[in-house]
């Protein structure tokens, strides 16, 4: 049996480096790669700590794969994530590895630009704050506004302690009350526009009184 192996052994080793070579080269055909730049998502962020910066938002990712697939691949189709699972309060350098990009099958991430970034947490806090209905416009002639009620009069707000500090108040979307003569109850949505903070409750109750003047 030994002599049957080492029968032609040049030649037999010849044949597996050849096959070896050629199984390379067919697999190789068609390859490609591409450069997307992908958002950066945070995920596993601590109970009771909030992200409030980020050194970058997205990554520069270069992806390797049949040249095929790549065509039709949209940067939708990528997602990188980093962990902060283990981050604490403060400022930190976290690093992005291959693990961290998630691709479709079949596909390798061959370079991460940047592979790293700094991210500052911030511990949360909650506030109570009064609601600011916003009335614009003027009713019809003759008639006034007697009275503004909003419901509830305050809500709860949340986020990161820096954030929620300049919080004093919330207003409402502008109600117009333009050539109005009666009184109406409307639901008005909390403008939280540039705010980076939450609520419990998107949308209030604004009632307002018009009647003539003099009555």
């Amino acid at each position: 049996m030994r002599r049957l192996l080492l029968e032609n052994i040049g030649m037999k080793t010849a044949a597996v480096v050849l096959a070896v070579v050629l199984w390379f080269f067919v697999t190789s055909r068609g390859q490609s790669e591409i450069s997307m730049d992908i958002p950066l998502e945070l995920k596993n962020i601590p109970e009771g700590l909030e992200s409030i910066k980020q050194g970058t938002k997205s990554v520069s990712v270069s992806i390797k794969g049949q040249e095929r697939l790549l065509k039709n691949m949209k940067p939708s189709d990528v997602r990188v994530y980093i962990d902060l699972s283990k981050a604490r309060k403060g400022e930190g350098t976290y690093y992005i590895s291959k693990d961290d990009v998630k691709l479709p099958y079949t596909m390798t991430v061959t370079n991460i630009s940047p592979s790293s970034v700094r991210v500052v947490l911030e511990e949360t806090v909650i506030k109570t704050v009064p609601v600011r209905p916003i009335i614009v416009g003027s009713p019809e002639k003759g008639f006034v506004v007697r009275s503004v009620e909003v419901t509830p009069k305050e809500v709860t707000v949340e986020g990161a302690r820096s954030e929620v500090r300049k919080v004093n108040s919330l207003k409402t979307e502008p109600i117009d009350i333009t050539g109005l003569d009666k009184a109406f109850i409307q639901d008005a949505r909390l403008d939280m526009a540039g705010r980076n903070i939450r609520t419990k409750i998107n949308e209030v109750k604004v009632k307002v009184v018009i009647s003539g003047v003099g009555r």
